[in-house]
C-alpha cells in the first residue's frame, strides 16, 4: 500500500508541475504577464519531465498512459479551482472513468 501512495503522489506532483507550468506559459503569451511567467513555466515543466523517473515500478509506456489519467481528474480539478469552471456530471464520471484506468493500469494484480 505504500508503494501505490508513493506512485500516486508522484503523478499528482507531475500533474501539478505540467499543468502549473503550462499555466504560466499561457498567461505570459495569452494574458500579457511578464517574461518571468514564461521562464518559471520552463522551469516547472523540465521538473515534470523528471517527476515520473521516479515511478517506482513500471516502464516508460505504462507509466505514461496510467498519468493521462491522473492528468484528466487534475485538469477538471484546475478548471474547477482556478478558472471557476465547474464539472458537470459528465466531468465527474469521465475523469471516475480514467481513474479506473489508472488503478487496472498500473495496479492491477500481474
Amino acid at each position: 500500500m505504500a508503494e501505490i501512495l508513493k506512485s500516486l503522489g508522484y503523478f499528482i506532483l507531475a500533474g501539478l508541475c505540467e499543468i502549473g507550468g503550462g499555466y504560466l506559459i499561457w498567461l505570459w503569451l495569452k494574458e500579457g504577464k511578464p517574461i518571468v511567467y514564461a521562464l518559471a513555466g520552463a522551469i516547472i515543466l523540465t521538473i515534470y519531465g523528471i517527476i515520473p523517473t521516479l515511478q517506482p515500478q513500471g516502464n516508460f509506456g505504462k507509466i505514461y498512459a496510467a498519468y493521462g489519467g491522473i492528468f484528466i481528474v487534475l485538469s477538471i480539478l484546475w478548471g474547477w479551482a482556478i478558472d471557476n469552471v465547474i464539472p458537470d456530471r459528465f466531468d465527474i464520471i469521465g475523469g471516475f472513468i480514467s481513474l479506473i484506468g489508472v488503478a487496472v493500469i498500473m495496479y492491477g494484480p500481474r
